[in-house]
């Protein structure tokens, strides 16, 4: 009970400052006894109240991102039920090949987004061109297919997502770090109430996580929104490589 409170406090706090907590509780989850299945289907209810807390911790980064929010929020719940759909529908084992290739992709964005985001600014500046609010189309696209990953598992979903919209956005990390976390609370909600319905919960374990989770969700908003951009990017990456090679490995 000790180890899935704690991961759910470490958890709730890295997936609001960064995002791969998924990857601290799932293997705690594990070690308890719980199938994979019935692991993730708890981890996706119990870090629910953590992905809430950690977007109310970031609520004065959403200044002027209503449209935005509501837009990406839609593709979120659409993708989160697909996920969670896929998930009792396919093998356990269907995703884990991919995605440390997925976390791996969106780390190199990550890096890269800077030099992206410059090119990308000087090029509209010679042709006379702007920068798309809401990153049109290919941006509401990629959100959503990751929004399906999300829902099936939700390992690196969060760095996902700033990657993509860091790439198509002319906005700052901390601004799109805020909209994440309200996409990966969209996510883990629609996905659990899916799961509710239709899936086995282990109830101890839900419990301590929201327990935890809420608890970390409002110490990672405290941590991260204090952070440079430049400072943010390095955890990002620091943790995505971590969840890289335990995904590998596992």
């Amino acid at each position: 009970m000790v180890a899935v409170f704690g991961a759910g406090v470490g958890a709730g706090a890295v997936n609001t400052a960064v995002g791969s907590g998924t990857l601290i509780t799932f293997p705690v989850l594990l070690a308890t006894g719980l199938s994979p299945v019935t692991a993730t289907v708890s981890n996706a209810l119990g870090l629910v109240p953590g992905a809430i807390s950690g977007a109310i911790g970031y609520r004065k980064e959403f200044g002027g991102q209503g449209r935005r929010i509501l837009k990406f929020g839609a593709g979120a719940l659409l993708g989160g039920f697909a996920g969670a759909t896929l998930l009792l529908a396919l093998p356990a084992s269907a995703f884990e090949t991919i995605v440390p290739v997925l976390v791996g992709l969106a780390l190199v964005l990550v890096v890269l987004q800077p030099w992206i985001s410059g090119k990308l600014r000087r090029r509209r500046e010679r042709t006379g061109g702007t920068a798309c609010p809401d990153g049109g189309l290919p941006l509401f696209a990629g959100l959503t297919l990751a929004s399906v990953y999300g829902g099936y598992f939700a390992a690196g979903q969060g760095i996902i997502y700033v990657a993509l919209m860091g790439m198509l956005l002319d906005d700052g990390l901390q601004r799109l770090n805020a909209v994440k976390n309200v996409l990966v609370a969209l996510v883990n909600t629609v996905a659990a109430l899916f799961f509710l319905a239709v899936a086995d919960f282990d109830w101890a374990a839900v419990g301590l996580l929201a327990a935890g989770s809420a608890i970390g969700g409002q110490f990672g908003a405290a941590v991260g929104r204090r952070l440079r951009p430049a400072v943010l990017r390095g955890l990002i990456v620091a943790v995505g490589t971590v969840a890289i090679v335990q995904l590998a490995l596992r």
